[in-house]
């Protein structure tokens, strides 16, 4: 639920599960997702959280277990790409793993 311009998808966007529930919002711009966006499971738990320019994840990204716990968190830099320490819990939130990830090489 948004509004159009020129046919393209601006500003403020909602969107809905059949149960009435907030399923993801956020914001476009002349079509292309922008801004922080947050999306949500059927049952209101955050599903996953993050920024994007351009359709592009830039960044700080969380992701999150159904039951709540934060399932994996990390950086995208202004190319989409990961870079940095991405670290994975488990559903009980110990670290489960760690991953550096190196931008593109010059």
């Amino acid at each position: 639920m948004g509004q159009l311009r020129g046919g393209m998808k601006q500003g403020e966007w909602k969107f809905f599960y059949r149960n009435g529930r907030l399923k993801a919002l956020g914001v476009y711009d002349d079509g292309k997702l922008t801004g922080h966006w947050v999306w949500w499971r059927q049952n209101g738990e955050r599903l996953q959280e993050g920024a994007f320019t351009d359709n592009l994840q830039v960044g700080l990204w969380k992701r999150w277990f159904d039951n709540g716990q934060l399932w994996d968190e990390g950086t995208y830099n202004n190319n989409g790409k990961r870079v940095g320490e991405w670290t994975t819990y488990d559903r009980d939130g110990a670290v489960k793993s760690t991953r550096i990830h190196r931008g593109p090489r010059s």
